[in-house]
């Protein structure tokens, strides 16, 4: 079917399009029969490409695609390196087609985009370059943690794109060397609905497994893993690893959270501690604090009053024991959003720092923060949509945001970490 707006379409059916701008999500988007016509994603295509599109999923307002043949094909498109990225193959990495150079340029055009349109900054005055992270090579070897799923026969894999189904691979190729020298995609794991492998900063190598029947939701995330789901058994090297950030060793269970790319950590830290430029004195909040990792730098500055809110258990352990020798430092377990409402943190405070999962901190958080007016704060965002969502409630509160600073923390895919710079309306 070529050209037709075509309301009678079916998953597998085929239409050509000529594609546009990439959107968040790891597609770019096309639409049927002319400018006004259906909005299609379409996935495994870059800007300005003819292609032939596979319907893989239909919605009321939208479809979703890959490109399955490509007629006009961009100057930036290449052979991906994995024989696995491909239309039906592993859904870990999104832009494996495109080169370096574009991938860049792709990431920058999609939080840009989020800005404008969701933070309502002028288009004008935004201007986003998405910085590389300094490796021996910046696309590949990188991940340092990885979560296999396991089929119903026992074999390791990644996830396709927005499925369950299980891709058998003979390994990733932006996984860790350390995780490629593993064995575990050449076994089989009966019993077993996921492998978690993590290979630290600091050298050690070690390997989980969940048992069957404690999976979490159907698909996996959109990086290819398995779903979240009940507890890790450790198999195979210690139940904690090092990792080595911000000057310090990091003693970190080996199921914890932890950046997935080596050099991640200590460059977000960098850029915190550009924008923010701690001085002698200054309290500061850090939510959603993990382990501390913000914290430790800064109290190394301040010299004051530093605040950890983290609600993970682990992550708590974790803060206490290795924030330990710094004085001036506590570590409160609760949701962020409780312990701002119940005052279990509590002002004057000068310095805050925002690190919230992927789905944001969100309007209440925010708002208790512009109400605390801090000198600055300094938000890191692994999503660009969430990060704007919370800048336009910054922007409606009165706060002015300085900079936007982005990194290819997640190279081949279509993720990308911003910080971002917020300052109060007026001084205090």
């Amino acid at each position: 079917m070529t050209g037709a707006i075509a309301d009678d379409l079916v998953e597998g059916d085929r239409v050509e399009v000529t594609v546009g701008a990439p959107a968040h999500g790891g597609h770019c988007v096309a639409r049927l029969g002319g400018p006004h016509g259906r909005v299609i994603f379409v996935r495994h295509a870059l800007p300005g490409e003819r292609v032939t599109a596979e319907i893989t999923e239909l919605h009321r307002g939208y479809l979703r695609a890959d490109a399955v043949e490509i007629h006009e094909p961009s100057p930036d498109r290449v052979t991906p390196p994995c024989p696995y990225a491909h239309p039906g193959g592993c859904g870990g990495c999104d832009l494996q087609h495109a080169s370096g150079e574009a991938q860049l340029r792709w990431k920058a055009e999609v939080v840009r985009e989020q800005l404008v349109r969701l933070a309502g900054l002028d288009p004008d005055g935004v201007f986003v370059r998405v910085e590389p992270l300094p490796a021996k090579d910046p696309l590949l070897g990188w991940r340092t943690r990885v979560r296999y799923a396991v089929d119903a026969a026992g074999r390791p894999g990644l996830l396709q794109h927005r499925s369950h189904q299980v891709v058998p691979i003979d390994r990733c190729r932006i996984a860790h060397p350390a995780i490629q020298d593993l064995d575990v995609l050449a076994r089989d794991w009966p019993d077993t609905d996921a492998v978690q492998t993590v290979a630290s900063t600091g050298g050690d190598v070690a390997v989980l497994g969940r048992p069957s029947g404690t999976a979490g939701p159907a698909h996996g995330d959109d990086l290819g893993e398995a779903p979240e789901g009940g507890p890790l058994i450790r198999l195979a090297g210690p139940a904690e690893v090092t990792e080595q950030a911000a000057g310090r060793d990091w003693r970190i269970p080996s199921q914890g959270f932890w950046q997935v790319h080596p050099q991640a950590a200590d460059t977000l830290v960098t850029a915190v501690l550009e924008m923010l430029r701690p001085a002698a004195g200054e309290t500061t909040w850090d939510l959603y604090g993990g382990a501390g990792l913000f914290a430790a730098a800064i109290a190394g500055r301040t010299g004051a009053r530093v605040t950890v809110v983290e609600s993970s258990p682990a992550g708590v352990a974790a803060a206490r024991a290795n924030l330990a020798d710094l004085p001036h430092l506590d570590v409160v377990e609760a949701r962020v959003e409780t312990a701002l409402s119940r005052r279990r943190v509590t002002g004057p405070v000068d310095l805050v720092v925002l690190d919230p999962p992927r789905a944001g901190a969100g309007a209440r958080v925010v708002r208790a923060v512009a109400a605390a007016r801090p000198r600055a704060v300094a938000y890191v965002a692994c999503d660009p949509a969430a990060l704007a969502r919370d800048l336009k409630t910054f922007r409606a509160e009165g706060w002015r945001v300085e900079r936007v600073r982005a990194f290819d923390c997640f190279p081949m895919t279509q993720h990308v970490e911003c910080v971002a710079h917020l300052t109060p309306p007026t001084a205090r």
